[in-house]
């Protein structure tokens, strides 16, 4: 039977099956860290406080769980599928992304011995780990997040991407257009300027499909 107290307890259940706190997992899911507090779940008349559709809709898709896996949470089934095993990817920074060498012309890592990251969530064997440096991403990426990129993949108007120039620089922008002799990028930051770049002077983009805020 579907209660609050069992909807509240399959949140705490999915954040300590992908190794989170609740205030973690809120997070993740680009909530208010509080928003899963104790707190909030009694109003202050005392009334039970339930959790929007779209906090739980966030929050399966920010730990890359199913809609099965948690409605077994909430019924308490001890056989509700597990999480899928989690992969490790290379982990970059964005000055090793921008130096010769540490790439191939479509943007996968080269070599071995990279640092490793382990994820919450499925991603394309291809795919890698930047590790953000500095501001100029704020106020949607902060110094330290960890980005997940997937080179190749398709993109579209408004795609968050990862671009490297011929000339060696690499940023993060919003995909605004693309034609075939420009691409039109849009800064995350106000205070950095949005960026048109010919075509000839793109080495290559990766779509980002994930970030750890």
């Amino acid at each position: 039977m579907l209660s609050h107290d069992r909807v509240w307890a399959a949140i705490d259940a999915l954040a300590e099956r992908y190794s989170l706190s609740a205030s973690g997992l809120a997070r993740r899911a680009g909530l208010d860290s509080t928003a899963f507090n104790k707190s909030k779940r009694q109003s202050s008349d005392g009334r039970p406080r339930w959790p929007s559709t779209e906090s739980l809709a966030k929050i399966i898709e920010a730990t890359g769980a199913s809609l099965e896996e948690f409605t077994g949470l909430v019924e308490g089934r001890s056989g509700s599928p597990a999480p899928p095993p989690r992969m490790a990817v290379p982990l970059l920074g964005f000055a090793q992304a921008g130096a010769g060498g540490f790439f191939d012309d479509a943007g996968y890592p080269l070599g071995q011995g990279w640092d490793l990251v382990e994820l919450p969530t499925q991603a394309a064997e291809t795919s890698y780990a930047l590790k953000v440096q500095g501001d100029s991403m704020l106020p949607l990426y902060r110094n330290g997040d960890v980005l997940i990129v997937e080179p190749g993949a398709p993109t579209r108007k408004g795609d968050r991407v990862v671009v490297k120039t011929t000339g060696g620089e690499v940023m993060a922008k919003v995909l605004d257009r693309q034609t075939a002799t420009s691409m039109l990028l849009v800064s995350l930051n106000p205070e950095h300027p949005d960026r048109e770049i010919a075509m000839r002077e793109v080495e290559w983009v990766a779509r980002i499909v994930w970030a750890s805020q």
